[in-house]
């Protein structure tokens, strides 16, 4: 569910920390505040939110789906810890961008002051931010980057998605001995993220000097599990013999591609997206051989600190709309049981590259 812009290369990050501010503080679990008021006098400023009572976050999907799930409970525990205002998950009934836009702007008549949104339409979405913005509040891109090269919000924390596709692409030719017809599902054809998996899927391939086929790429099957399934059956039916792998890039063919192979005995191996309970267990029966997950936790844990900090005025953009990558990360059987420590690694990696790096702070 995310679009990938180019996200810093630890040098450039090292460039801009040297060329910048000085680094925020933050606390840490066994560190007393006190430490971290000191450490604020040194004039790097500080990145532990003094006072975010008078913020209410909404985080705002582009419609219904299982990926932002995690959104609800991330949010109601940063309320909590951050001692924020209010926190709230809404979404529209579908996916139109008139219709969030609508939903934003009851959510900011109802107090809302900063916004963790996943645009609906990429190419329109930045008029949205820049709306918002001009209200006041605090904005941030959340798991999916407009298209083009410019982001109106504060800042955007996505799943580099073409990288993450270029992994899964990369752990199904392995599973297939380095060689083979490969099949990619994925999602809709005209949406930027498609077409960036996309990229990501045929530079594997490319990378076998022939040895691998991309025998077909489908799209536009990520609407519901039905179509997913619909089209998967088809798939294995008219062409299940000649396939060796399968590399699914969105969620529902994913599900229905496990499923598929499952049921009929197919010898294809799949390496599907995001942790479904149903791709886990198919990793673990061994009907899936991997899956790459991405980081909606982390994506609403920092992008809500993130944004009481920058909506308090403590902290400002050390570089305005800057991209950070929230990570991806391949489970197969051997890590399925502990893959989550990965993913909370990454997510205090986060904290404290926006707290080095990204965050100028007083």
């Amino acid at each position: 569910m995310t679009r990938r812009r180019s996200v810093l290369s630890a040098t450039a990050a090292l460039v801009l920390l040297t060329g910048s501010t000085a680094a925020c503080t933050i606390k840490n679990s066994d560190e007393p505040s006190a430490a971290a008021a000191a450490s604020a006098q040194t004039g790097g400023g500080s990145a532990e939110l003094a006072d975010g009572s008078g913020t209410k976050v909404a985080l705002v999907p582009g419609g219904a789906h299982p990926y932002f799930q995690p959104w609800k409970q991330a949010g109601a525990k940063a309320k909590k810890t951050l001692g924020l205002g209010d926190v709230t998950f809404d979404e529209t009934a579908e996916w139109d961008q008139q219709k969030q836009n609508d939903l934003l702007s009851t959510l900011a008549a109802r107090g809302y002051n900063a916004f963790g949104i996943f645009g609906v339409s990429p190419t329109d979405i930045n008029s949205t931010f820049a709306d918002l913005k001009s209200q006041g509040f605090a904005v941030a891109s959340l798991a999916s980057c407009p298209a083009g090269g410019t982001n109106e919000a504060d800042f955007c924390l996505s799943t580099d998605v073409e990288l993450a596709a270029y992994k899964a692409a990369q752990a199904a030719i392995k599973a297939m001995g380095g060689k083979g017809a490969l099949v990619h599902l994925t999602g809709n054809n005209v949406d930027a993220n498609t077409q960036l998996r996309m990229k990501g899927v045929q530079k594997a391939v490319k990378e076998t000097g022939g040895k691998v086929t991309l025998l077909q790429t489908i799209t536009d099957i990520d609407k519901d599990l039905q179509t997913a399934q619909k089209a998967v059956s088809d798939l294995i039916a008219a062409k299940g013999a000649q396939i060796q792998g399968i590399v699914s890039t969105a969620y529902n063919p994913a599900v229905a591609a496990a499923e598929a192979v499952h049921e009929t005995g197919s010898k294809a191996k799949v390496v599907a997206i995001d942790d479904d309970a149903k791709i886990l267990s198919s990793i673990k029966n061994g009907s899936v051989t991997a899956t790459v997950v991405q980081n909606p936790v982390g994506q609403a844990e920092i992008g809500t600190w993130a944004l009481a900090l920058l909506q308090t005025k403590q902290c400002t953009m050390a570089k305005p709309g800057q991209i950070v990558d929230s990570g991806s990360f391949v489970v197969t059987k051997a890590n399925v049981a502990d893959y989550d420590s990965a993913r909370q690694a990454k997510t205090a990696e986060l904290k404290k590259q926006f707290a080095d790096t990204y965050l100028s702070c007083r």
